[in-house]
């Protein structure tokens, strides 16, 4: 049956019979396989906004998804007790808790090292070679097979919400190669953009950007056509993931700013009060009279701005979340018909100075970009001398993408690769299209390397290699 909340799996038995669990359900056998998966761990040392901080208070990739997670959860819950059919038939606690839970810890799986800065050295690297769409080499001739120009896209302007699919699909290690083998749902509900890169249209908040490569279009066409899903038509599940981190990117971006000293609770209360948009909210008047509580209970500064950050925090989280719950409801029949398309916080002026007052005193701020343009560095040069063992093989073995490399520091680059990758990358030769051909599998095996590195793998990798003649 075709539904958008199939507990179907691509490593199902054909007996469906013997799928059924009495305990767990099969979307939270969903989050547990996520929890407990090598890429969630790894966004330990992925940055949020402070890369490689020493400040253990301040957020990673992996508090932001855990939190992200969290809020979804509570997102998800406050809809369904003010609208339980918004959900058309759906469990709350067996299928849409878990499945926001496991789209929300899932999300940023995909991102590589340093964040949002990470995806643009990528393909800052693309950009600069552009030969290598259509050509062996800068100065050479043409490939047997090259890929075509709408696809480019793919590489000129990587994005981590496609490797993510890529990652829990494809990369992680599995009898049947199926990845994490979560259910159709769950997967489909995980693409932000429901559009390859060829249907991407710049302006409309779903289509802005791709959500799935080439490599994984058959896998996508499998999800739709068991949850019914079509291009373009997003999971309802989806913009409620898509909330949360607007939630996170907000007040907890600038919480961190605020752990980090750069900016005080009472100047973000001062600059809210300020901006015409924001000052006659009913949470920063709430939040400014327990700041006068806190004053006057006169405790030392340094306790008394922790115990005003903890209840900016606590107290907009509520707002934002009641904001999209409230949207959501009002828009629910919509969402469910696949018409609707602005973003849940789209119209939240609180959200958006938050946002604001993050990108002044958080990603703005000199100690970040000083460590982001090192990472970008790093990214670059990594990419390069990973590119060179990738292409080192003997023309005559062009085909066969795990030949033997000729050169000493090749044989030890290209030994550094993980063999998941390397596997996914010999095995996709009997891919469909273009996913099949030499230079495409190429460069899935780069990004999916450079991707899949934390930032001081990436740091330390890079001081190991660039020496190297």
């Amino acid at each position: 049956m075709t539904t958008i909340w199939s507990d179907r799996r691509a490593g199902d038995p054909a007996n469906e019979a013997e799928k059924l669990d009495d305990v767990r359900s099969r979307f939270q056998q969903d989050y547990d396989r996520l929890l407990f998966s090598t890429p969630v761990r790894r966004l330990s040392d992925k940055t949020q906004v402070w890369p490689m901080d020493e400040n253990d208070g301040v957020r990673t990739r992996l508090t932001h998804s855990h939190e992200v997670a969290n809020l979804a959860r509570s997102i998800g819950t406050r809809i369904y007790a003010a609208n339980p059919d918004l959900f058309i038939g759906a469990d709350l606690h067996q299928v849409v808790q878990p499945m926001l839970s496991a789209i929300g810890l899932a999300h940023d799986l995909g991102n590589p090292a340093f964040g949002h800065q990470g995806e643009t050295a990528i393909g800052r690297w693309f950009q600069q070679r552009q030969w290598i769409f259509t050509n062996h080499s800068d100065k050479g001739e043409g490939l047997p097979v090259a890929i075509p120009k709408e696809l480019h896209k793919e590489f000129l302007e990587f994005d981590g919400n496609p490797q993510t699919l890529r990652l829990v699909s494809k990369l992680q290690t599995n009898i049947a190669h199926l990845g994490l083998d979560l259910t159709y749902a769950t997967l489909i509900a995980a693409i932000k953009y429901p559009v390859g890169a060829p249907n991407r249209v710049k302006g409309n908040p779903i289509t802005k950007k791709y959500g799935y490569f080439e490599s994984e279009r058959t896998l996508v066409e499998m999800l739709r056509a068991v949850t019914g899903l079509k291009e373009r038509q997003r999971h309802p599940l989806t913009w409620i993931m898509e909330a949360c981190d607007d939630i996170a990117y907000s007040v907890l971006d600038v919480d961190d700013a605020m752990k980090k000293g750069v900016i005080s609770p009472d100047d973000v209360i001062a600059s809210l009060i300020a901006d015409v948009g924001t000052a006659g909210h009913a949470v920063v008047a709430k939040t400014r009279a327990k700041f006068d509580e806190v004053d006057a209970a006169s405790r030392r500064p340094e306790l008394a701005r922790d115990i005003k950050i903890g209840y900016l925090r606590a107290y907009f989280i509520d707002a934002l979340i009641d904001h999209a719950s409230d949207n959501f409801v009002a828009a629910g029949q919509a969402v469910n018909d696949f018409t609707h398309v602005a973003p849940l916080m789209d119209d939240s002026p609180l959200c958006e100075k938050l946002k604001a007052l993050a990108v002044q005193h958080a990603f703005s701020n000199p100690g970040v970009l000083r460590m982001e343009a090192r990472g970008a560095e790093a990214i670059d040069g990594l990419m390069t001398t990973f590119w060179e063992a990738i292409h080192d093989r003997p023309h005559e073995k062009f085909d066969d993408i795990l030949a033997r490399r000729s050169g000493a520091k090749n044989k030890y680059v290209f030994a550094l690769i993980s063999q998941n990758y390397l596997e996914d990358a010999s095995r996709s030769a009997s891919s469909e299209g273009i996913a099949a051909s030499v230079r495409y599998r190429e460069l899935r095996l780069l990004t999916d390397m450079i991707s899949g590195m934390t930032d001081t793998f990436t740091m330390k990798l890079w001081e190991d290699l660039k020496d190297m003649t």
